[in-house]
């Protein structure tokens, strides 16, 4: 009876096992210095220096715990700076692993302010800017920007100087669509902010999510959010319902973005949310709503 309980717990501890998710994380070699660290849809950068290591979102604990020992074993040097893209939890929890007092946390105003009134587990960062920062760290320098809204609290661009490498996370993805129905997003502010980096010296663009790519690239999203928000808001103007909307919007030239079947009608979706509740639109008297 015993024997056999015991032979039914490791039949069930080992189907558990087989069955749990592995953890597959990656590092990439960039330029400079610069490496790109992939945890399955998740990216981040980091840049190794003698003077010690910049890491940029941690993402999780257990990313985390990978990552700070692949630093100590490739590289051998102490993690300096820790800086945070934005507040949202999938990019900055796991920042514990790297609490040290020798390293410095920081983060844009208001992602601190949100990480400190929600009581996100995560490090509460040491320093913030409001508008811009250089962080130097060696012969490198780290122009960190606030662009005003776009995506969730005190989202930010991060340019590697020396190397022309921007790292943007979520408000820009290279070689796929937007987030489904663009929750947190400000459209118009994406727009925006994306305009911005345009006149940055940068070759290269690595997002928190999807592919590296090319300045040439990123001016090809942009066309894309454009386009969208521009086609969304003429019909809504027009009178027209969500689902007009929806089929007679044409973005077909940007049909080779993964998810462009099964994300474009979300786009829309979240376009027109927006426009209806946020800009307003939907208890406009002046413009002929749809039933």
């Amino acid at each position: 009876m015993h024997i056999r309980f015991f032979s039914a717990s490791l039949l069930t501890l080992f189907l558990i096992v087989l069955s749990a998710p592995a953890l597959s994380y990656e590092i990439e070699p960039l330029e400079g210095g610069l490496y790109r660290f992939i945890d399955d849809r998740h990216r981040s950068v980091f840049l190794i220096t003698e003077d010690g290591a910049l890491v940029t979102d941690p993402m999780n604990t257990a990313a985390a715990t990978w990552l700070k020992k692949q630093i100590k074993m490739r590289f051998n040097v102490p993690v300096k700076y820790v800086v945070y893209s934005h507040n949202h939890s999938d990019h900055i929890y796991g920042a514990e692993v790297f609490n040290h007092p020798d390293t410095v946390f920081v983060a844009h105003q208001l992602a601190a302010q949100d990480i400190h009134n929600t009581r996100a587990n995560t490090v509460a960062p040491d320093i913030t800017f409001k508008n811009e920062m250089l962080l130097k760290l060696g012969a490198n320098t780290v122009h960190l920007t606030y662009h005003g809204p776009n995506d969730g609290r005190g989202s930010i661009s991060m340019l590697f100087e020396q190397q022309k490498l921007l790292f943007v996370v979520d408000w820009i993805v290279i070689g796929r669509m937007p987030w489904q129905k663009l929750w947190s997003y400000d459209i118009q502010g994406m727009i925006n902010s994306t305009q911005e980096i345009m006149g940055y010296d940068f070759t290269t663009f690595v997002g928190g999510h999807a592919d590296i790519g090319s300045k040439q690239d990123v001016a090809r999203y942009l066309n894309y959010l454009n386009q969208l928000y521009t086609q969304v808001t003429q019909s809504a103007l027009a009178g027209k319902s969500l689902a007009e909307i929806q089929t007679s919007v044409d973005l077909s030239e940007f049909d080779d973005f993964a998810n462009y079947d099964a994300w474009l009608p979300l786009n829309i979706e979240g376009v027109y949310e927006r426009l209806m509740e946020e800009s307003g639109m939907g208890w406009r008297p002046d413009i002929s709503q749809p039933k």
